[in-house]
């Protein structure tokens, strides 16, 4: 192989290696991806996402790079959301469903969906960084085992979280109309792994 054609893979991975320096962070370390996605969950275009027993990040979390101002989507949790952990003070952590990060990191910048039980309920939180510092607000509680339109709107100042017609909005200091990033994906966590196998279903798009 020539210098001239070995260059554009050469670039590649250097822009790989680069990417893979920056999303590293203290409580969500780097997991390989399985992609073993069950497209015929629910309906036609969910995805099985699976958290396993003792894990923190979903098996399907392939590196997918995004250039958006809304991201919307469908959800279902089925009852392996309903959980207790093992330090009952961690019960009231908020885990991680879904989103994006605003540069390539993703505790610096991001915005995105949060979900926990507590006090019998299951719960939907708006969970954004921003410049390093972590923000986060209830939108609302969910039915096990319902649909549920959420959505993500980048405005100036703000992040807008949407769930079904429930609205929250969100403090946002990232610059830009547009979100220049990277996916953000199920995880468990908070400072406990999941304590049993948990199945989340999503499906892109409204």
């Amino acid at each position: 192989m020539g210098v001239k054609n070995s260059f554009p893979i050469i670039f590649t991975l250097l822009i790989m290696l680069s990417f893979s320096s920056f999303i590293g962070c203290k409580k969500e370390s780097a997991n390989p991806a399985q992609n073993n996605i069950d497209t015929t969950a629910v309906d036609t275009g969910f995805v099985k996402y699976t958290i396993r027993q003792g894990q923190q990040y979903c098996d399907q979390n392939t590196l997918k790079l995004v250039n958006l101002n809304t991201m919307a989507f469908k959800v279902v949790f089925d009852s392996s959301a309903i959980y207790t952990t093992i330090n009952p003070v961690n019960q009231f952590d908020i885990n991680k469903l879904y989103g994006f990060s605003e540069g390539f990191n993703h505790q610096y910048n991001s915005a995105r969906f949060g979900w926990r039980w507590s006090d019998d309920s299951l719960r939907l939180f708006g969970y954004v960084y921003n410049n390093g510092n972590r923000l986060s607000q209830e939108i609302s509680t969910i039915a096990i085992g319902d649909t549920i339109a959420c959505k993500i709107e980048l405005q100036t100042s703000n992040y807008q979280f949407q769930v079904d017609n429930r609205q929250v909005s969100i403090p946002r200091t990232a610059t830009g109309s547009v979100a220049n990033g990277y996916q953000l994906y199920p995880y468990f966590g908070g400072d406990e792994t999941a304590p049993q196998l948990i199945t989340i279903r999503i499906k892109d798009g409204l």
